[in-house]
């Protein structure tokens, strides 16, 4: 019987493999007894690179951490020897790189099950998923739908400016021609005030004769 110090740690074992399940995007159940020494090398390599969390674990442990979080329907797949792919955010790289290595061994190395988004899947599920784009890929393709209408307005917007600048000359045109009348018009008012004076000053003149004819009368007088 196992003594109380090694229960407490197989229980605190469960509690955290539960924690880990439960803040894990994806997970994928496989068989790893078809994997050689290199090829596991090789495949835990290229799971730390892809901050893939990869273990093997027992069956009766899993099983109880599969309880606490509500995926015990994945219980039935805990047979044999099993390996668990965990990844925290990304939901295809982890089926994607076991399904790699399935191919890879011919089917020796085969998925069992897994889950999505605290989901229970099957097989052909991560499968589907594995075959997707990366994540990477899909971003990519993401941003230049986007891109793709902001850029053909930046060019209809392009060709609108450059088709009016072609046609800012004639416009103006007008615009140049507006002030002549202006000028002209200022410089006709000055001439009609420099005339009236003159027609003031001409009237005292054509009034001096007139003492003039007033004293023929005397002379007459005088004969």
């Amino acid at each position: 019987m196992p003594s109380v110090k090694i229960l407490k740690q197989k229980e605190q074992f469960v509690a955290e493999l539960a924690e880990k399940l439960q803040s894990s995007a994806c997970g994928v159940l496989v068989n790893y007894k078809g994997i050689n020494v290199a090829d596991d090398t090789k495949l835990r390599r290229g799971m730390r690179e892809a901050n893939v969390d990869y273990f093997v674990v027992k069956n009766s442990q899993l099983s109880r951490a599969f309880e606490k979080i509500g995926l015990s329907e994945l219980n039935e797949h805990l047979t044999g020897e099993t390996a668990l792919a965990l990844s925290k955010e990304d939901i295809i790289i982890a089926p994607k790189l076991v399904y790699g290595q399935v191919e890879a061994s011919k089917g020796k190395y085969a998925i069992k099950a897994g889950f999505i988004e605290g989901k229970p899947v099957d097989s052909v599920t991560i499968i589907e998923y594995a075959q997707l784009p990366s994540k990477e890929v899909l971003i990519s393709k993401l941003l230049f739908m986007l891109q793709s209408p902001i850029q053909r307005l930046a060019i209809a917007l392009s060709e609108i400016a450059k088709k009016g600048g072609e046609s800012a000359p004639v416009a103006a045109e007008p615009v140049a021609d507006e002030p002549a009348p202006v000028a002209e018009a200022v410089a006709e008012e000055p001439a009609v005030e420099a005339e009236a004076p003159a027609a003031e000053e001409a009237a005292p003149a054509e009034e001096t004769p007139a003492p003039a004819e007033e004293s023929a009368p005397a002379e007459e007088s005088a004969e």
